[in-house]
């Protein structure tokens, strides 16, 4: 029997057998080959931070409410790769050996409509050009995308990005396709400011062994970073994302932040010099901000196109490739040693 992964309780999951439904003519089938493992999303549901312990979110009143009742089991995964195994009859656009990439929690199998999967018009076989290690960024890359686009960068501005983890590594290329004239980039691990630099930063930060806010501003003639990406998701990034940025300046707050924001001083820069701060989030209802002209279609396509083309790197950002027999020593590896890793992917 296949299995599938869910939470038992805060910091221990298991793999949970189940029965592949029987195919029906407009579903399709697929065996996983990688699935990969959000570092910020599924780490607060896995220590059970998240809000959705306590709550649930009402999405036509957009209010996180009380939960009545105890919770369902709580899955994890949104960034699934594998091999089309059998088609229905009704489907014409997929057969058996294509690549697809889908945003369903980690399981040995999927069987589904591709007409009705989450976030997605529907499920197009993979290019032959991309490799599961780089489809098993997509998601995040669309994150990264939709982060840049959120932070309206013009040709010649100054970006400064904070957590160089996986969305913020690509938030460094895709600032620089759009047009960003010098890129800081700010991390507390050294692997992943080498990365970054080799990657295109022009200044690299250790905000352990320095004032960012002031470094950035001395080094700039109009005081500040003009836009600055946070991608960590704490709150002491995202306060030393305000005090980086210039008079007027923008901050785009694109990490999944957990309980009170204690070191977050509003009082301060944020507003003496009118900052505006913009939530970046694409996904849970959430149109783009140029929608129509832009869909998850469009900034999926897009991400694949750069990635396929080489303009949008990726070698070096899987660091760790664990069975799915062992995903819980995946993510202890996560929750203990984040200065260890970038990417870990689960294998099949």
């Amino acid at each position: 029997m296949p299995r599938r992964l869910e939470v038992a309780s805060p910091r221990h999951v298991e793999l949970v057998a189940y029965d592949d439904a029987p195919l029906q003519p407009h579903q399709v089938r697929a065996r996983a080959i990688l699935s990969g493992i959000s570092h910020g999303t599924e780490l607060n549901l896995y220590r059970g931070t998240s809000p959705f312990e306590e709550k649930e979110f009402d999405p036509e009143l957009r209010l996180f409410r009380s939960r009545a009742g105890a919770p369902p089991p709580l899955r994890l995964g949104y960034e699934w790769v594998g091999r089309v195994t059998e088609a229905g009859s009704q489907v014409e656009h997929l057969q058996p050996g294509d690549l697809v990439h889908m945003l369903l929690p980690h399981a040995e199998t999927q069987t589904f409509d591709p007409h009705d999967v989450p976030y997605r018009q529907r499920v197009e076989p993979l290019p032959a050009g991309l490799s599961p290690d780089q489809a098993v960024l997509l998601a995040l890359g669309g994150v990264a995308l939709a982060a840049v686009h959120d932070a309206h960068i013009k040709v010649g501005d100054r970006v400064a990005v904070f957590g160089l983890g996986v969305i913020g590594l690509l938030v460094v290329q895709l600032a620089r396709l759009n047009g960003a004239a010098w890129i800081d980039a700010v991390d507390l691990y050294a692997s992943r400011r080498a990365l970054a630099t080799d990657y295109g930063a022009d200044c690299v930060l250790d905000p352990a062994a320095c004032d960012v806010g002031l470094e950035i501003k001395s080094a700039s003639s109009h005081r500040g970073a003009d836009v600055a990406i946070e991608v960590s998701g704490h709150y002491a990034a995202l306060q030393e994302a305000i005090r980086s940025v210039r008079k007027g300046g923008v901050v785009v707050a694109a990490g999944f932040y957990q309980g009170g924001g204690a070191a977050l001083r509003l009082g301060e820069e944020w507003h003496h010099n009118r900052v505006t701060m913009v939530s970046s989030m694409a996904v849970w209802g959430n149109p783009h901000r140029d929608y129509p002209l832009w869909d998850r279609e469009r900034v999926n396509a897009t991400v694949t196109g750069l990635l396929v083309s080489g303009r949008l790197r990726s070698d070096g950002l899987i660091t760790h490739r664990i069975p799915f027999d062992r995903a819980e020593e995946a993510y202890r590896l996560i929750d203990m040693h984040p200065e260890r890793v970038l990417k870990v992917v689960l294998t099949y």
